[in-house]
Parts: structure tokens; sequence; C-alpha cells
């Protein structure tokens, strides 16, 4: 099993639906994998096509626990006094690059866009993303087995 480090490069949003009828949205992303959680800061007044241009990190192993190698990435109105408002999310399969990565010891993906959907399904948007992977350590690296031998006279 491989430990590395899978990078999230958040770059922009495109058309994302508007959450407030008042004014424009402050987007920000929350980034789910595996029970970990990343989130990018708040684009203020970045309206329907917000720029982040940020770097977010995740600690991968592969292959590690459970099958569900997505990661999640939530789109987020910020509100300054009610609850953060829902606009979508997109979901990204990551197995294969971080296969790749196990193989070549680091993998990259340019950005691509990923449709961002509402809780019906619906299309709210997208958002541009690139990721890479990069393996830190092998598991079992620098282990040693062993100790007495058993032998009988």
């Amino acid at each position: 099993m491989a430990v590395g480090i899978l990078e999230v490069n958040l770059i922009s949003g495109k058309g994302l639906k508007r959450s407030d009828f008042l004014g424009k949205i402050d987007p920000y992303v929350e980034i789910q994998y595996k029970g970990q959680t990343r989130k990018s800061s708040v684009v203020k007044d970045g309206g329907r096509n917000p720029t982040w241009n940020e770097k977010l990190k995740l600690r991968a192993e592969f292959p590690g626990s459970g099958t569900d190698y997505k990661l999640i990435i939530k789109v987020m109105d910020r509100d300054t006094f009610t609850a953060d408002d829902f606009i979508g999310e997109a979901t990204v399969y990551v197995k294969e690059l971080l296969e790749m990565g196990v193989e070549n010891g680091k993998m990259e993906l340019r950005p691509t866009k990923y449709n961002v959907v509402d809780s019906d399904l619906s299309f709210v948007g997208e958002i541009t993303i690139g990721l890479s992977y990069s393996v830190t350590q092998e598991k079992g690296e620098g282990e040693q087995f062993g100790g007495w031998k058993h032998s009988q006279f």
C-alpha cells in the first residue's frame, strides 16, 4: 500500500446558480475525501464566476480501505446572518489517478471542467479543477520482520 498526497488545484467556477435573490454570492468550496474535509477561501462578491486559484491537500492511500475513491466537491455560498447555502456539488472519481500515481510515483490530471448539480441533480454551473497524486511512502518500507530462528538440536 502506498501513502501519498492528493492535491486539488481549485481554479474557478462558472455560471454558478445564485442562491441569494438580493445580492451576489460569496462562494467557497468544501472538498471531502474519505473522512477528510478541506475548505477553500471565500470569494467575496465572487458572483457566478469566481476564481480561487488555490491548492488543497489531502492524504490518500492506495489501495486503501473501502472502494469509494471519489472526491465530493461542494460549492457553498457564505452567508453572514444565516446558515451558508448549498449551491451544488460535483463528484470526481480518482481511482485511476491513484493507481497511476502508485505505479509511476506521481500522476497529474490537467485542469478539467466538472458539472455542479444541486440536490435534485439539476445543473447549476461548473467548476474547474486540476488533480495530482504523489507517493510519499510505501507501506512496509523500512519495516523489518524476523527475529530469532527457531531450531531444534
